[in-house]
C-alpha cells in the first residue's frame, strides 16, 4: 500500500485518523500499532511472521544487554543483535546478487550456471534493519535507556509512516515521543501535518509521475540510437522524478507523523542547489547520511585518521551506501562515483569552488545528473552507453568497420520535441523551478520556517487550508485518471 494509492488516501487514512484522534491518549499507541501491522500485512503478509519474530528477539536481546553489568556481556548481546539483523538483510537483499555473480563466473569458466529459487525481497527491510540497529547501538552507547514496553518498541520499528521508505528515524530522536507526545497534539500541528502530507502527495503524483513516465520511455530505448538531446532529456526527467518522488514520500511521512503527534527528522533540503557533492549529501536523504556518519564512518575512525585512511574510509562508506540502495553493480558504481567526487572535494575542489560562489550549483548538478544515470540504468553496459551518448560518443557516424573504412553513415537521429506533449514540458519546467528556487537564501529560509512552524496565525491557517484543499483535488484527479504510479524507493 503506497501513500499515493486510492486505497490509502480514501479508505485507510481517513479510517485510521478518525480512530486515532477519537480514542483516549492511552489507546493511541495501540491504534497506531494495529494500523501499522495492517499496513505492512497488506503488502507483505507472507513476511509478517518473520518480521515480528525478529522484533521480539531484538527486544529481548537489548533487554539482556541493558541488564548486564559487565561490558563484555553487553558486547556479546550487541554483536548477536547486529549479526542477526545484518544476516537477515544480507540474505533477503543480496543472496540473489551474489548467486547471480557466482553463476556468471562459473559459466565464464565453462561450468553450468547455478540454479536456485529466487529470494523475494520483503518491503522496507533496508529501512527497518537500520532502525533496529540504531536502537541496539543507541542503548549500548548509553544514549537512551531501552524501552520498558515491548509494544512501544514494536511501534518504534513498525510505525507505518516511516517503515517502508523512511526517513530513517534514530531511536533517540523519538524515544520520548513514543510514550508522551501531548506537546505536539495540537490543531496547528495537525494542520501543518496535513499541509505537509498534501505537498508531498502533489510532488509525487503531479510532477514525479509525469516525468517518470517519459524517463522510463527514454531509458527503455537503445542508448546508442538516442539523439544527444534526448539522452540528456531522459536523464533530466529522471533527475527530477527521483527527487520529487522520494522527497514527496518523505514529506508525506513527516506530515503523517505530525498528524499523529510525532516529529520526524527532515530528509531533504533542496539538494539540487548544492554547491558541491559534499553539500549535496548534507541535503539529500539526510537521515541516511547521518546514519552512515554516526554508525559507520565515525566508528571507522572518522576524521581522526591519517589522510589516506580517511579517503579509503570515505570511499568505503559511499560504496556501502550505494550497495544498500540496491543489490546491483550499478548501485555500487553509483556509490563509488559519489565517493570519488567527495574525495576530490577534499583534495582541491572545495577550494576551487570558493571562487565561483553560486555558479558551483551548475557543475554540481551536472555531476549529480550523470550519477543518476548509473542509478537508473538496468546494467553497467547500458549506463556506460547512455552516458556516452550524453557526451556525444558512440555516434553512428563514427562507426568504423574492421577494415578501417568508415561505415556508411546512417541517418543522424534527431529528437522530435513534440512527442512528449505540452504537459511534460510544463511540469519539467515547474520541477526545475521548484528544485532550484531555494538557491535564493531568503526564499530557502522562508520555506524552512514554514515547514518547521508549530503555530500559525489565522491568515496562515486559512491559506494553508485552501492550498491543501486545492492541491488535494488536483492530486486526487491525477491519481484517478492515471495508472502510472510507481514509487522508486519501494524496491529498496
Amino acid at each position: 500500500m503506497v501513500f499515493s494509492s486510492t486505497l490509502f488516501l480514501f479508505y485507510f487514512l481517513p479510517a485510521f485518523l478518525g480512530f486515532y484522534w477519537l480514542v483516549p491518549v492511552r489507546f493511541k499507541n495501540t491504534v497506531a500499532l494495529l494500523a501499522s501491522l495492517l499496513f505492512y500485512a497488506w503488502g507483505g503478509l507472507s513476511f509478517l511472521a518473520l518480521f515480528l519474530a525478529s522484533v521480539v528477539v531484538n527486544f529481548f536481546l537489548i533487554r539482556g544487554m541493558a541488564a548486564s553489568a559487565e561490558r563484555w556481556k553487553q558486547q556479546i548481546f550487541l554483536i548477536i543483535s547486529i549479526l542477526l539483523n545484518v544476516s537477515m538483510l544480507f540474505y533477503f537483499k543480496y543472496a540473489n546478487f551474489f548467486l547471480d555473480n557466482a553463476s556468471a563466473v562459473r559459466s565464464y569458466f565453462g561450468g553450468p550456471p547455478l540454479t536456485w529459487e529466487k529470494v523475494v525481497l520483503p518491503i522496507g527491510i533496508s529501512f527497518f534493519t537500520f532502525e533496529k540497529l540504531t536502537y541496539t547501538i543507541d542503548v549500548y552507547r548509553g544514549v537512551n535507556k531501552p524501552l520498558r514496553s515491548f509494544w512501544d518498541f514494536m511501534l518504534y520499528i513498525m510505525l507505518f509512516p516511516k517503515m517502508i521508505a523512511g526517513p530513517i528515524v534514530r531511536f533517540h530522536e523519538i524515544a520520548g515521543q513514543l510514550t508522551d507526545r501531548r506537546a505536539f497534539d495540537t490543531v496547528d500541528e495537525k494542520l501543518a501535518g496535513m499541509f505537509r502530507f498534501i505537498i508531498g502527495l502533489s510532488k509525487k503524483v503531479l510532477i514525479a509521475n509525469v516525468l517518470g513516465e517519459q524517463a522510463d520511455r527514454i531509458f527503455a530505448l537503445d542508448p546508442t540510437t538516442l539523439p544527444v538531446a534526448q539522452a540528456w532529456l531522459g536523464a533530466l526527467a529522471y533527475t527530477f522524478q527521483i527527487y520529487f518522488d522520494f522527497s514527496g514520500y518523505s514529506d508525506m511521512a513527516v506530515g503523517l507523523g505530525r498528524l499523529m503527534g510525532f516529529q520526524f527528522p527532515e530528509n531533504f533540503n533542496s539538494p539540487y542547489v548544492s554547491r558541491s557533492i559534499t553539500e549535496f549529501w548534507q541535503r539529500w536523504h539526510i537521515t541516511l547520511g547521518r546514519w552512515m556518519r554516526d554508525y559507520l564512518y565515525i566508528p571507522l575512525g572518522g576524521n581522526r585518521v591519517n589522510t589516506s585512511r580517511l579517503y579509503i574510509n570515505l570511499w568505503t562508506v559511499f560504496i556501502l551506501s550505494g550497495f544498500w540502495h540496491g543489490a546491483a553493480w550499478t548501485f555500487i558504481v553509483w556509490g563509488a562515483y559519489h565517493g570519488f567526487w567527495l574525495i576530490l572535494d577534499r583534495l582541491f575542489l572545495l577550494r576551487l569552488y570558493r571562487r565561483a560562489g553560486a555558479l558551483n550549483i551548475v557543475p554540481t548538478f551536472l555531476i549529480t545528473v550523470v550519477g543518476w544515470v548509473l542509478f537508473r540504468a538496468e546494467t553497467l553496459t547500458q549506463a556506460v552507453a547512455y552516458i556516452g551518448r550524453m557526451l556525444g560518443q558512440f555516434h553512428p557516424r563514427r562507426v568504423v568497420s574492421w577494415e578501417g573504412v568508415a561505415a556508411p553513415p546512417p541517418t543522424v537521429p534527431v529528437m522530435d520535441w513534440h512527442q512528449f506533449g505540452s504537459q511534460f514540458w510544463l511540469l519539467l519546467a515547474l520541477g526545475a523551478f521548484f528544485a532550484f528556487m531555494n538557491a535564493l537564501p531568503a526564499l530557502e529560509r522562508r520555506n524552512l520556517n514554514l515547514y518547521a512552524a508549530h503555530t500559525h496565525s489565522l491568515r496562515q491557517s486559512l491559506v494553508l487550508t485552501l492550498g491543501t484543499a486545492l492541491l488535494f483535488l488536483l492530486s486526487a484527479s491525477s491519481i484517478v485518471g492515471s495508472s502510472f504510479n510507481p514509487f522508486i524507493y519501494f524496491r529498496f
